[in-house]
């Protein structure tokens, strides 16, 4: 066996999932799959049991994964005692964020991160702010930029960026909405709506159209802030949505902001890692400097 040999097989008893390990570790999910097996062949025992539908650690894989962390971790000590220059970080980081997230928050944190970790490569993915928590979950990010979710899973650990408040946004020409928002009052219950598919921004949506006691006419639901505030700006309806996204917005000519009836919590914006990661030697940098 090899340390690649047992970075891969880390990853899979982890993620339980051929396919995701193998794109996490940029490998192709058959070469994945003939090098469990000689592990498997070399150990004597076998480490998973598949069937058509699942993965999971035999008692021996589980005996196995102890072994694999203590040698990982005995190797990563041994590379930092001779290297000459143990000082620098060497590695690679997986990053995940909303693309509003890589313009507003994530540069100022690498800025600091690379000048103190310049060997460190830096790998990001960008996508809808709603999957961060999962994408570390699912071993597909080492740290995410995400809205602190309610309730909090105990498996992760979140450190605090920033308040991101939340607004409620319109479009700013003339159409249907337009009309609407011009009467004496707000009608409410006839805007249309354009809500998340799911994750914290839902769940703060609905809970706001609960304290209104509102049954909500819903146009679209959409994945992804930044593709709401284009929905918007084309004067589909109203949202409610995080203001450093509209700040950041390519279309925010086209939008205004409204008052809302009663205060909307703001988001607690943050990195978020899993627990037991937190002590690897490159996430707690990068924690460090949050």
């Amino acid at each position: 066996m090899d340390i690649k040999t047992i970075k891969l097989y880390l990853h899979l008893s982890e993620s339980l999932h051929f396919s995701r390990t193998a794109q996490a570790m940029h490998v192709s999910p058959s070469a994945l799959s003939r090098t469990m097996q000689r592990l498997e062949d070399e150990v004597g025992a076998k480490l998973f049991q598949r069937d058509n539908r699942s993965v999971s650690l035999t008692n021996a894989g589980v005996e196995y994964r102890h072994f694999a962390e203590q040698t990982l971790d005995h190797w990563t000590k041994l590379k930092t005692k001779i290297d000459p220059k143990q000082d620098l970080l060497r590695g690679r980081l997986n990053l995940y964020c909303s693309v509003t997230a890589a313009y507003s928050h994530l540069p100022g944190l690498l800025d600091r991160f690379r000048r103190e970790h310049p060997l460190v490569e830096i790998a990001l993915t960008t996508g809808d702010a709603a999957n961060a928590v999962n994408e570390v979950k699912n071993n597909r990010a080492d740290i995410a930029i995400a809205a602190l979710p309610d309730p909090f899973p105990d498996s992760l650990h979140f450190v605090k960026i920033d308040d991101v408040p939340l607004i409620i946004i319109a479009p700013t020409y003339h159409c249907q909405v337009q009309e609407l928002l011009s009467e004496s009052y707000i009608p409410w219950d006839r805007l249309p709506f354009i809500v998340p598919e799911h994750g914290p921004g839902r769940r703060r949506v609905d809970n706001w159209f609960k304290l209104l006691g509102l049954t909500p006419n819903i146009y679209a639901q959409v994945s992804g802030q930044e593709a709401i505030a284009s929905m918007v700006a084309l004067g589909c309806g109203v949202s409610i949505t995080p203001e450093v996204v509209i700040t950041n917005s390519p279309v925010r000519d086209r939008i205004q902001v409204i008052p809302s009836p009663i205060d909307i919590p703001p988001f607690e914006l943050g990195c978020c890692c899993k627990t037991k990661s937190q002590d690897d030697p490159i996430i707690s940098a990068f924690l460090k400097i949050v």
